[in-house]
């Protein structure tokens, strides 16, 4: 059992490292230190005013993924209601099984929540990563006048979906507003590369350029988040 235990704990750590994008050197002391280097990562990068609970919910969620999605099914079966549904779907989300989410979001909307805007947006979201874009811009069309929809996430794959549709004009009208300064670096990256595949490689560099100068001002958190991006920017502005 307690070798067990020292598994779970280093795949945990390593999985954090990952996802947060933490220095290379973790990796190291984690496997081969997997005690005092898991303990030493924990204290030092993961307990940075982070409730317990919630990290304990990661934990099992690596060493047993599935576990959170059988206990809501359960939920589900006992009683089958619209914010039960919602939350398998988001389960199913976290372990990308965007199919199996998507259909549990199309259940709850058969009810009395037909037009919730905020599952919409997570259907859309799942309709992106399936490949289905036009139901992508079925969504999008669905919540367009909603005040929050300008700049979002949703607004910006609905520009990715309509650029996949051949609709290049309204992808970028749709793509631009995700250009927020401090924010949405992945997102701004990306609409660099539309811009210079369009030809408007000026455009592109200013976007670039801010995103290089912002990253000077990032707090060691979002540094190390989003090093890859820096540097593909970096790499990017080079070649224009």
């Amino acid at each position: 059992m307690y070798y067990y235990l020292i598994i779970a704990l280093q795949v945990f750590c390593i999985y954090h490292v990952l996802k947060n994008r933490r220095e290379y050197y973790w990796y190291f002391l984690i496997l081969f230190l997997p005690v005092i280097g898991s303990i030493i990562y924990i204290v030092t990068q993961v307990f940075n005013k982070k409730d317990l609970s919630k990290v304990q919910n990661e934990i099992v969620s690596v060493v047993n993924p599935t576990k959170k999605v059988n206990d809501l099914r359960k939920q589900v079966e006992f009683a089958d209601t619209f914010q039960n549904r919602v939350n398998l779907g988001d389960a199913l989300y976290e372990i990308n099984d965007y199919s199996s989410g998507i259909g549990e979001y199309e259940i709850a909307l058969n009810g009395n929540y037909k037009s919730d805007p905020g599952v919409v947006k997570k259907l859309l979201k799942g309709y992106y990563q399936t490949n289905q874009f036009d139901k992508v811009i079925f969504c999008a069309e669905q919540i367009s006048g909603k005040p929050d929809f300008k700049g979002s996430q949703s607004q910006f794959l609905y520009g990715l979906a309509l650029e996949e549709e051949g609709r290049s004009e309204e992808a970028e009208e749709n793509l631009k507003p995700i250009d927020q300064r401090y924010s949405n670096y992945e997102e701004r990256y990306t609409l660099a590369q539309f811009l210079i595949e369009k030809g408007k490689p000026t455009e592109a560099k200013e976007i670039l350029s801010e995103i290089l100068q912002e990253s000077q001002h990032m707090s060691k958190p979002n540094r190390n988040r989003y090093r890859g991006v820096v540097n593909d920017v970096k790499k990017t502005i080079q070649s224009i």
